[in-house]
């Protein structure tokens, strides 16, 4: 069902139920009112009539010329002495009724209902009835031998009745309009109000696949809708920014891999023309051997940087300085080639909760750039410790070699990025070293940094939450080098 729909539904029944409260509150109210009206209007004739009776030769004639509704003088008995001729010759009350008004019931106090027919009609009266005061000449002792009269009045309630039944016809005959009416006003002001949800999803639903730069329009309300097309353009942004980053990541891959595809099939070529020497031959495999080595990395940190990005990692607790010191015996060989040095500064204690073969890659990939980098003679200095108050472990790797260029510092952990371009990529690097660095930090909650050294060389900080609480004692540091 739509929403407008719904909330037209909504609003017409609560409308509905409002009216029916708010009728039966107004009928009851007013009907009490009413009575209250006519008991009234009984009290002040039955003072009237206690104050002249008493006095009176002829309380029939008195009785009739106080008014001419409904009224009667019994005796303790309930027998007539006097009445009105609309009340008839028959006693208005029966004998519980005047045992009740005789002894339960005194001055103006009573309150009785009395069904009287008239003209073969039956009405509804609304009646007074209580003792009669004795005559002021009459003495203590007469006073006390008589038992009092009872003086009944009463009067009809055909107007107050049909008054009541006029209103209650009129709120009943008025709820089907009024329901209807706050229907069509809830249909126009929902539509009305969803009616900018309804042009944000039509602009929506004619976005394409090409359209990057397309946004939403924000009306000038500045109400939830507004709020709603602020996010709804927030995340057609990051959408749109992260689509960006997959294009360029596809063509930066496809162009990574189109250039050892490309040497891999021109030494295949060479290889397969007729007069090549053994030599050539052997060369000609020696460099595709290489190609398909390069293609490797490339496909493994591909697969690596998918992995990461899909948050599907299985971390458990390892020592940090046991980690650091394997990565840096098995990056030795490839240092003492370069005429390198490994020293590592790092406290046994130090654990996070990581998943080894991932932070071991990416300290592997830290240590490869900078054995890469590093001038002959000089060391890799590798270093963890403390850092953030205690709340987590700094893995710290620095070269002496000439550093980052400053431009490259803001972009030194983007896909596919190079310092030098042309010497990583002849040395074997693909650019997704710094990257995967970057995405393992992110896999644990934890930051990558890239900067230069004061006094020379470049320095990458990855920084990971430690599993240890932060006042456990930490021992000196200790130093293990790895000569080359």
């Amino acid at each position: 069902m739509p929403l407008r729909v719904r909330l037209t539904l909504l609003f017409a029944l609560g409308t509905s139920l409002v009216l029916v409260a708010a009728g039966v509150l107004f009928y009851l109210l007013l009907r009490n009112d009413l009575q209250n009206s006519v008991d009234a209007s009984l009290r002040t004739r039955f003072s009237i009539l206690a104050a002249q009776l008493p006095e009176a030769s002829d309380p029939a004639t008195e009785l009739k010329e106080a008014g001419a509704g409904p009224a009667q003088l019994l005796r303790p008995d309930g027998t007539v002495i006097a009445s009105t001729d609309v009340a008839g010759s028959e006693p208005l009350l029966d004998r519980d009724q005047v045992a009740a008004a005789r002894t339960g019931l005194t001055s103006l106090t009573l309150e009785l209902e009395r069904h009287r027919g008239t003209d073969d009609d039956e009405q509804d009266v609304r009646a007074l009835a209580g003792p009669l005061p004795s005559a002021p000449r009459q003495t203590v002792r007469q006073q006390t031998a008589q038992q009092q009269n009872i003086l009944v009045v009463a009067t009809e309630t055909d107007l107050v009745d049909a008054a009541e039944d006029r209103i209650r016809n009129i709120m009943i005959a008025a709820t089907a309009p009024t329901v209807a009416l706050a229907g069509l006003a809830a249909w126009l002001l929902s539509g009305a109000a969803l009616r900018p949800v309804d042009r944000m999803r039509r602009q929506t639903a004619a976005i394409s696949e090409s359209d990057s730069a397309a946004e939403l329009d924000v009306p000038a309300t500045r109400d939830e809708i507004a709020a709603l097309a602020t996010t709804m353009n927030d995340l057609l942004r990051r959408l749109n920014a992260a689509r960006a980053r997959d294009r360029a990541f596809v063509a930066d891959a496809g162009h990574e891999l189109r250039t050892p595809l490309t040497n891999l099939k021109a030494e295949l070529d060479l290889a397969g023309r007729p007069g090549r020497t053994r030599d050539d031959l052997v060369e000609a495999v020696g460099n595709a051997a290489e190609e398909t080595d390069r293609l490797i990395r490339l496909a493994e940190s591909l697969l690596t940087l998918a992995r990461m990005d899909s948050g599907i990692i299985t971390p458990r607790r390892l020592s940090v300085g046991d980690l650091l010191d394997r990565a840096s015996r098995a990056a030795a060989g490839h240092a003492q080639t370069r005429d390198v040095t490994i020293r590592t500064d790092a406290d046994r204690i130090l654990t996070v909760d990581a998943e080894p073969d991932l932070l071991r890659q990416a300290v592997d990939n830290l240590l490869a750039n900078a054995i890469r980098h590093a001038p002959p003679g000089t060391a890799v200095e590798v270093a963890a410790h403390l850092a953030e108050g205690g709340s987590a472990v700094a893995v710290q790797v620095r070269d002496h070699g000439p550093g980052f260029p400053p431009d490259f510092l803001p972009h030194a952990f983007e896909r596919f990025r190079r310092s030098d371009s042309a010497r990583t990529r002849d040395h074997g690097g693909t650019g997704l070293g710094l990257a995967i660095v970057a995405a393992t930090a992110q896999a644990h909650h934890g930051t990558a940094t890239a900067s230069n050294h004061p006094d020379g060389g470049a320095v990458v900080t990855l920084t990971l939450p430690t599993s240890q609480p932060p006042d456990v004692g930490i021992p000196g540091p200790g130093t293990d080098e790895s000569p080359a």
